[in-house]
C-alpha cells in the first residue's frame, strides 16, 4: 500500500461577494479533487486545537498525527531543525522577516505600518545579502541571524527569552504596527533589533536597487514565531512507513526532518505562485518508489490569501488540482493498492488576509473502493464541513490515523 497526502496550504476560505458568495474553492476548475470527493470519503478535522495560534506549524503537525498539544514548540524551531542550525537546550530561535514598513516623519518603528509582510516577494538571492548585512552588524555571541528562502529567515539568540508575545506579521498588513510589537521580559531586545536592523538596512544597495526598480523594499525585520528545539517521535517508529516530504518552505521541510523523512529539495519551487508544481508532483511518484509514504506541500494558495488576491488564489488551487493532484493520482495506479488524503491545513480567507481555526474539508480515496462508501459529496469545498454524514475528527492529529488504517 502506498500512501500520498497532498496538502494546498491555506486553500480553503469563506464566501466572497465578488464571486456570487462563493469561496476561492468553490470557484476554482477542481476536477481532480472534486472526483475524490465524490468516489472517496469526506469530512472535516479541527488541525488547530483550541488556545493555539492558527498556523501552519500547528495545523501541519497535527495533520502528520502529532498532538500539538503534546509536541509544539513554536514556529522558529522547527525551520531551524532544516537549516541544521543545532539548538541548545536554553537556546531559543526566532523566525525573522525581511519585511516592508512605511514610516513616519521621524522614522521610528513605533509609528510606522506594515505594508508588506514578504517585502515584494523579495528573492532568495536579494534577501540572503541582507540577513547577512543584518548579521554582521548586529550579531553578537548571543544573537546570530540565518538566511533562509526568499523573506523568510531565522535569528537564535543564546540562553534567549520565549515567553514574549510577538505578532505574526502577515496578521497585521496595513496596520501601524504600534499595538504589534513585542511584549514581555525581553521584548526589548527584540524591539532594538527591530530598530536598529531599519537603520541600516534602509541605504543598503540591494534596496536601493529594488527602489529604483519600483518594488518593495526589505526595510526591516520582524521577529516572532519563537520557540525551543522540537523533538518528536519518528514518523517510521510511529507508523511504520517511510517517508517522504516536498516542500518549497523551510518550516515543512524541519517538520520531515523532525519525523526523520526524506526531505526532497525541487528545483523551481518558490513557495509562490510561479512554484514548480510539474516537479513537485514527479517527485513525489519517484519517491514511492522506495517509500511508502509520500506528503507534498503546496504553500501558494496562502500566499495569495495573505496578499487578498482573488484571482491568485483560484490559480493556485486550479494549479494545485492540475499539476499536482491529478498527476499523482494517475501515477500511483502503477504502485498497486493506494490511498490519497487531500485536504488545506487551515483556512486563510481573502476577508481578513491570514490564517483562522475553522475546521478543514479533507477527501480521502482509495484504489480498492469495495469497502468504502461514497461520500455523497458532488464536489470538494468547504461545504463538506456541513455536510451531516461528514466524518469529523475534533482532535485533527488522529486523522492520520485513520488514513494510515492504523484505529
Amino acid at each position: 500500500m502506498k500512501y500520498a497526502v497532498l496538502i494546498g496550504d491555506g486553500m480553503a476560505g469563506r464566501p466572497i461577494k465578488a464571486l456570487g458568495n462563493r469561496t476561492c474553492l468553490q470557484k476554482a476548475h477542481t476536477p481532480n479533487m472534486d472526483r475524490l470527493a465524490r468516489e472517496g470519503q469526506v469530512g472535516w478535522a479541527q488541525t488547530i486545537p483550541p488556545g493555539y495560534e492558527p498556523g501552519s506549524d500547528v495545523a501541519n503537525l497535527a495533520i502528520l498525527g502529532y498532538n500539538p498539544s503534546q509536541y509544539y514548540s513554536g514556529r522558529a524551531p522547527i525551520e531551524a531543525a532544516y537549516q541544521g542550525i543545532r539548538l541548545g537546550p536554553k537556546d531559543v530561535a526566532y523566525r525573522c522577516n525581511v519585511v516592508n514598513m512605511a514610516f513616519g516623519n521621524d522614522a521610528g518603528i513605533d509609528n510606522s505600518r506594515m505594508v508588506d509582510y514578504s517585502a515584494g516577494h523579495i528573492t532568495t538571492s536579494e534577501s540572503r545579502k541582507l540577513i547577512t548585512f543584518v548579521n554582521d552588524r548586529l550579531g553578537s555571541k548571543e544573537i546570530r541571524f540565518y538566511p533562509g528562502v526568499s523573506y523568510r529567515h531565522l535569528m537564535v539568540w543564546k540562553n534567549g527569552r520565549e515567553k514574549i508575545k510577538c505578532t505574526p506579521p502577515h496578521d497585521i498588513t496595513g496596520r501601524k504596527i504600534k499595538g504589534y510589537l513585542p511584549v514581555g521580559t525581553g521584548s526589548s531586545v527584540l524591539y532594538a533589533l527591530m530598530s536598529r536592523s531599519h537603520e541600516i538596512l534602509t541605504g543598503h544597495s540591494v534596496n536601493m536597487a529594488r527602489a529604483e526598480k519600483g518594488l518593495a523594499t526589505a526595510n526591516c525585520i520582524w521577529l516572532w514565531g519563537q520557540g525551543r528545539k522540537l523533538v518528536i517521535p519518528k514518523f517510521k517508529n510511529k507508523y511504520g512507513l517511510r517517508g517522504a516530504l516536498i516542500s518549497a518552505v523551510d518550516l515543512t521541510k524541519g517538520l520531515g526532518v523532525c519525523a526523520g523523512f526524506d526531505v526532497l529539495n525541487i528545483k523551481g519551487a518558490t513557495g509562490y505562485i510561479d512554484t514548480n508544481y510539474k516537479g513537485k508532483a514527479e517527485a513525489a511518484l519517484r519517491s514511492l518508489k522506495k517509500c511508502d509514504f509520500v506528503y507534498v506541500h503546496v504553500e501558494a494558495p496562502d500566499e495569495a490569501g495573505h496578499n487578498g488576491s482573488i484571482n491568485d488564489k483560484i490559480r493556485a488551487i486550479q494549479d494545485f488540482d492540475l499539476k499536482v493532484v491529478g498527476p499523482v493520482l494517475e501515477g500511483l495506479k502503477k504502485f498497486g493498492d493506494y490511498r490519497v488524503l487531500v485536504m488545506p491545513d487551515h483556512f486563510t480567507p481573502i476577508s481578513v488576509r491570514t490564517h483562522t481555526s475553522d475546521p478543514v474539508p479533507f477527501a480521502i480515496y482509495s484504489s480498492n473502493r469495495q469497502a468504502e462508501q461514497k461520500s455523497g459529496a458532488k464536489s470538494y469545498s468547504e461545504n463538506i464541513c456541513k455536510m451531516k454524514t461528514a466524518m469529523k475528527f475534533v482532535k485533527g492529529h488522529k486523522l492520520m490515523d485513520y488514513f494510515l488504517q492504523k484505529k
